[in-house]
């Protein structure tokens, strides 16, 4: 998350730009991908936990009470919520690239080539 943040603040500028072309967008991307993450963390540390509870649960005789394709079994619904949290920030990358592809027109309706700061022109000439 640090290294988009990194490229909404860099991009514009590399353009020429103030800012990108929505800043609600930047909003949006934001939440859905934290809330893909959460969902992605939550379902596999539930399911981590509760499979090394089933291989650790024992009969009173000391046999395993779950096979391992029991455990294994188990853990699918928590499956089905870690794709929904992979889609969520799937979706949240595909609003940056959206931002980005009409920020990258805004700009080139608006400056022709990107303006280089003026130490970086001097030093090289």
């Amino acid at each position: 998350m640090i290294s988009i943040g990194a490229m909404y603040m860099i991009y514009p500028r590399v353009l020429g730009l103030k800012q990108m072309y929505s800043v609600q967008l930047i909003d949006l991307h934001f939440w859905v991908h934290t809330i893909g993450v959460v969902f992605y963390i939550a379902s596999m540390w539930i399911a981590g936990v509760m499979q090394g509870l089933m291989w650790r649960a024992t009969n009173v005789d000391g046999t395993l009470t779950y096979t391992f394709v029991e455990s294994l079994a188990a853990t699918y619904p928590y499956y089905l919520v870690r794709l929904l949290g992979g889609l969520l920030v799937l979706g949240g990358m595909l609003i940056m690239a959206w931002n980005t592809y009409r920020t990258f027109r805004m700009a080139r309706g608006t400056v022709e080539s990107p303006v280089l700061p003026p130490a970086v022109e001097t030093a090289h000439a």
